[in-house]
């Protein structure tokens, strides 16, 4: 049963299973972009969860919104790594189009979460 406010957001579930996904698909990255390419992509889908996260436990719907916002910029760096990833061939047009389907679904979501807290 879920205790904390964020855990039951479909947002943030959403974004859960996109850091999955990220994970999976950036551990094939070379080894050389360990600590760029890899390191850079994981932690902003990471910032995507963790602002959701930390945006439910603020005191206002301002605040959570800003915190949204965030989220949603940071889902936006995840697309400009897959771009990287995929002009440097680490990944195959049918993974990004994946990548790229999945974080316009969390896009979507996010939108229709800061709109209804407008």
């Amino acid at each position: 049963m879920p205790y904390y406010r964020f855990e039951k957001l479909d947002v943030w579930k959403l974004a859960r299973q996109f850091v999955n996904v990220i994970y999976k698909i950036s551990k094939e990255f070379p080894k050389d972009e360990l600590f760029c390419l890899t390191s850079q992509i994981r932690r902003a889908t990471l910032s995507i969860m963790l602002n959701i996260t930390e945006g439910s436990d603020r005191k206002s719907d301002q605040e959570f919104i800003r915190f949204l916002r965030i989220a949603f910029t940071s889902m936006e760096e995840v697309i400009a790594c897959t771009y990287v990833a995929l002009d440097q061939g680490y990944m195959s047009k049918e993974r990004f189009n994946f990548i790229y389907d999945k974080s316009n679904e969390l896009a979507k979501k996010l939108n229709a979460l800061i709109n209804s807290l407008k």
